[in-house]
């Protein structure tokens, strides 16, 4: 997977064809000894200077212009090279020189279009353990870990020189639920590097996914005997709870408070303790501690509206639901809808994501997820309503739910816009639409207390907000799954 690598082996390629004559025949071997000799030495300007007349010579040779690629590689140049061998390329599309540096070179940059040069790669030699290696590492980070396993299984006997494909390769059987091979690659990570801190806190969250909390707490100890890092004593309270040991549980979240007290998933972990326990009342003291460092954190509302639900407090309980929904609308959106919609929203730049979706939907007028999107977007722009922006937005949204009535965060956004204009009723309409597909869409059951509330019609709002707290509490579960992925790949010393 290193260039260097890549770059001896076509040198290896360059020799042979030199010496079998290949690339100019025999009355020009003193040329070629010439490029070659300045690529072994890396003098890619003089190995690029020679090629230039060579292949004025011959501008349909292949194996010239992977050399080009080649030296403009070791120049820098990653541009030039690449545009070299994709010229290789299309005179000679099997040339595997060629088809090497092209895919090292997109892979280097994460791009996706190295994808299909390494499956070239291996169509021609299924068991070049690069390419299987490139693939996979690319599969992972893509998040389809069923094809980085498939890569990864091939060249498991090589990976315990590559640390990070080695666990890479074990989160994707995490995540695939192969917890006992799971467990073996974080096993042999550890042998592989011993005193890498994060890789026993890797093993130790595995072994607690898959339901070994003994052997997990067994595993992490060493780590809690000097001076822990919060993110190893958060792990290490959700193993000892895990091990019905609430106590300890309780008192290492207090620790790792008083260490970082801004740290917002800390309340959250300590909330969940107190509502798996019913004590309901000593996590709302401790989502208070937190509002008071951190009064814009709309998690910490969220975790103490699912708190005051249980208390039977519904009052407070929809007032922290709708600060949560002012500091963070995203909050009523469903997971996938987030995802995606992040995914557009250009780092927190509205506009230029709004410009890239009308891009498109010119292309795809009848895209409803395009539709969505931009209904979506310009909802987050909080648009007067009866403006030209809102009026847009809605009938986006309108149009989004036409195109595809199974879209329901296209409902969800929606309905946010009927609240806002004061449509109360047809919002209802469209939350119990989202509800009739998803009984515990949060963003459809939070919209629906409101239009229920407005109208005046409150006897439901109750049961509501019961399922609403049960909504958020089961999501706050798989978002502690996800934080033990991101702490198995999180850098020595981070503490989220």
């Amino acid at each position: 997977m290193k260039a260097n690598s890549l770059f001896s082996r076509v040198l290896l390629v360059i020799l042979v064809l030199f010496l079998q004559g290949w690339i100019f025949g025999q009355t020009a071997n003193e040329r070629l000894q010439s490029i070659t000799s300045a690529l072994r030495s890396r003098d890619f300007q003089q190995a690029l200077e020679s090629l230039h007349s060579a292949l004025q010579e011959s501008p349909n040779n292949p194996q010239l212009w992977m050399l080009q690629g080649l030296a403009y590689s070791g120049a820098g140049d990653s541009k030039s090279a690449l545009a070299a061998y994709e010229h290789a390329l299309r005179i000679s599309p099997d040339y595997l020189p060629a088809l090497e540096g092209a895919a090292q070179l997109q892979y280097e940059t994460g791009s996706a279009d190295a994808i299909p040069l390494l499956e070239h790669v291996l169509k021609l030699r299924p068991d070049d353990s690069t390419s299987h290696a490139m693939l996979a590492v690319l599969a992972a980070k893509n998040g389809d870990c069923a094809t980085a396993v498939q890569h990864f299984s091939v060249i498991e006997n090589m990976l315990d020189s590559q640390p990070d494909a080695l666990q890479g390769y074990g989160i994707c059987l995490l995540k695939l639920e192969q917890t006992e091979k799971a467990i073996q690659v974080f096993e042999q990570l550890m042998k592989t590097e011993p005193n890498e801190p994060r890789y026993r806190q890797g093993l130790a969250a595995v072994q607690l996914a898959a339901g070994k909390p003994q052997e997990a707490l067994a595993t992490v100890g060493p780590l809690l005997d000097a001076s822990p890092e919060v993110s190893t004593m958060r792990l290490a309270a959700a193993i000892y709870e895990a091990n019905k040991d609430t106590p300890s549980a309780v008192k290492i979240l207090r620790d790792a408070i008083v260490k970082d007290p801004l740290q917002t998933a800390l309340y959250v972990d300590f909330a969940q303790i107190a509502m798996d326990h019913q004590s309901f009342q000593t996590g709302v003291e401790m989502i208070n501690a937190g509002l008071k460092l951190q009064p814009a954190a709309a998690q910490l509302y969220l975790a103490r509206g699912v708190l005051y639900v249980q208390l039977a407090d519904y009052e407070k309980a929809q007032a922290d639901f709708d600060k949560a929904e002012q500091l963070d609308p995203k909050q009523g959106m469903s997971g996938a809808a987030q995802g995606m919609l992040a995914e557009e929203q250009n780092q927190n730049d509205p506009d230029r994501a709004l410009a890239t979706v009308r891009a498109k939907l010119a292309k795809q007028p009848d895209d409803a997820f395009l539709r969505y999107l931009q209904a979506a977007i310009i909802s987050q722009k909080s648009p007067e309503p009866g403006s030209p922006e809102f009026e847009q937005g809605l009938d986006s949204a309108k149009r989004a739910v036409t195109l595809q009535p199974s879209l329901t965060a296209a409902h969800n956004v929606l309905a946010k816009y009927y609240l806002d204009s004061g449509q109360n009723a047809l919002a209802a309409k469209e939350c119990r639409l989202v509800l009739q597909q998803d009984q515990s869409d949060q963003g459809a059951l939070y919209h629906l207390v409101i239009a229920l509330r407005k109208m005046g019609t409150t006897a439901e709002i109750p049961d509501l907000l019961k399922r609403l707290a049960k909504a958020r509490q089961d999501a706050t579960k798989v978002e502690g799954e996800r934080n033990r992925y991101k702490l198995i790949v999180a850098p020595a010393g981070s503490s989220n």
